[in-house]
């Protein structure tokens, strides 16, 4: 109940002055007036440690990701999925990420280049830069003194070396190995590495074992010596593929002395293998588990393994199985996996579904370019995005992608710099004119980006200094 004195003051107020409260009336305006008053937010970023890739299209604000800062926190695992159409900038995103991260002194990258490009791999130009000569697996070239990895390298584990074996086998039989052939191909591999000591075993000796096994190896398991030699004859025909097939020379010698693990950067040149055949996940499987044992050292080091055409692993499920193995045993020491795919149905619909599922999984950071509208919707489902990144990833232009760190959904404009404008482009065949404008198409498709990049950056700097004037003056109307 009022004081009597009070009721009788306001009384007296409202009759000289009239009602002190006002009600205001309801104002109708534009929306372009309406922003202008209302200031424009922006989800936080990533933070500013790391390597920057470009700028947030939406809020204006420079984008930074580096997996190796952000893991524990924001990211449960430092593994990268790149997915796009050929054209809208996949391979420059790789190379300007690879050449940022190496100027920190504790980066280490290996990259299994797929993508050929004027006779070698498109890697090859930021190899010369940095003083790298990449590693050439070329058939032709290896039985002239080329390169050799040997999946029988006494720095492999005798378990890495079998493991190594029974995907070999499995790859190019299309198939597992059946109990038999398993122990045929076991008993052999014990046998050359128990009697040749003097040299590095290679797969010859596997083969001739597996041709004409010992007596010995009947006999621990007491079955007859022809059986175990029946056992082993298809093993031993697929490993003759490495040895006087296709794939000669490649792996059937001892590993090419000098190749240099310690480099800031190494290169597998894979361009000159057919990416169609047999070959290329055979290859990717040799090198994977051969990085494993000889590359990955605990030596609190930051190491980068990407792979271009990466559905050769994600799509066979022996392969898909070791990088399984890889990725989980890598996170402990330190290592990012970067998987580069055209299309996620390559995969997701492929003989390998389940452990396609696997990797992704532990993909935690998603980069999508633009896709055909269908395609668009199938990688929204099986990476979860939300609807409104889906509907714009068919409207994407080259250079903008959508980035999804661990539920943290962005648009991103990637920037290159002129210093690497010359070694990112892998479209030199169809835009050169000649050798003296090597770069002018990219380069002047570039700086348009750029030039219109920056004025929409000044135009949402100007957008937002007028708002806060216009806030301003609100604040000393109403004042």
């Amino acid at each position: 109940m009022l004081d009597p004195l009070a009721a009788l003051t306001e009384a007296f107020t409202s009759f000289l002055f009239g009602k002190v409260e006002t009600t205001r009336l309801p104002v109708r305006t534009s929306t372009g007036q309406a922003q202008a008053v209302y200031l424009p937010t922006a989800a936080p970023g990533l933070g500013d440690s790391g390597v920057i890739i470009g700028r947030e299209v939406y809020s204006g604000k420079g984008y930074i990701y580096d997996p190796f800062q952000l893991y524990g926190q924001q990211l449960p695992a430092p593994h990268w999925l790149v997915l796009g159409e050929s054209g809208n900038g996949k391979s420059a995103l790789e190379k300007t990420y690879v050449l940022r991260q190496l100027r920190f002194r504790d980066r280490q990258v290996v990259v299994l280049d797929a993508q050929g490009e004027d006779g070698v791999g498109e890697w090859n130009l930021i190899a010369e830069q940095l003083g790298i000569t990449p590693i050439r697996l070329d058939p032709t070239a290896a039985l002239n003194g080329g390169i050799r990895l040997n999946p029988l390298d006494p720095s492999i584990t005798t378990t890495g070396q079998l493991a190594l074996l029974r995907t070999i086998i499995e790859v190019a039989m299309g198939h597992g190995l059946d109990e038999r052939a398993g122990f045929a191909l076991k008993v052999a591999h014990a046998y050359v590495n128990e009697t040749i000591t003097d040299r590095q075993p290679v797969l010859t000796d596997i083969v001739e074992q597996l041709r004409h096994p010992k007596p010995e190896s009947a006999e621990a398991m007491n079955v007859d010596l022809d059986d175990v030699r029946a056992w082993g004859l298809d093993v031993a025909l697929v490993l003759d593929r490495l040895v006087d097939g296709d794939l000669r020379g490649m792996f059937d010698g001892p590993t090419t002395a000098g190749i240099d693990l310690d480099a800031p950067l190494i290169v597998f040149d894979l361009s000159h293998i057919d990416r169609n055949s047999i070959a290329m996940p055979i290859l990717m499987a040799i090198v994977g588990v051969w990085l494993e044992h000889t590359w990955i050292r605990p030596d609190r080091k930051k190491r980068i393994f990407l792979v271009e055409e990466a559905w050769h692993i994600i799509n066979s499920p022996f392969v898909a199985q070791l990088f399984q193995r890889l990725l989980k045993f890598g996170r402990r020491l330190g290592l990012s996996f970067v998987a580069v795919v055209h299309h996620l149905s390559d995969v997701v619909d492929g003989a390998a579904a389940r452990e396609a599922a696997a990797i992704l999984k532990m993909a935690s950071t998603r980069t999508i370019y633009a896709q055909k509208t269908d395609e668009a919707r199938a990688t929204g489902r099986v990476l979860g995005l939300p609807r409104w990144a889906v509907e714009i990833i068919p409207t994407l232009t080259p250079g903008i992608a959508v980035w999804d760190v661990n539920g943290n959904v962005q648009v991103v404009k990637h920037l290159i710099t002129e210093a690497e404008r010359p070694l990112v482009y892998t479209d030199r065949a169809m835009t050169e004119s000649s050798v003296a404008d090597a770069s002018a198409q990219p380069t002047e498709e570039a700086r348009a980006l750029e030039r219109a990049a920056d004025a929409e950056a000044e135009a949402r700097a100007e957008a937002m200094a007028l708002a806060r004037q216009l806030s301003n003056e609100s604040s000393e109307t109403v004042a």
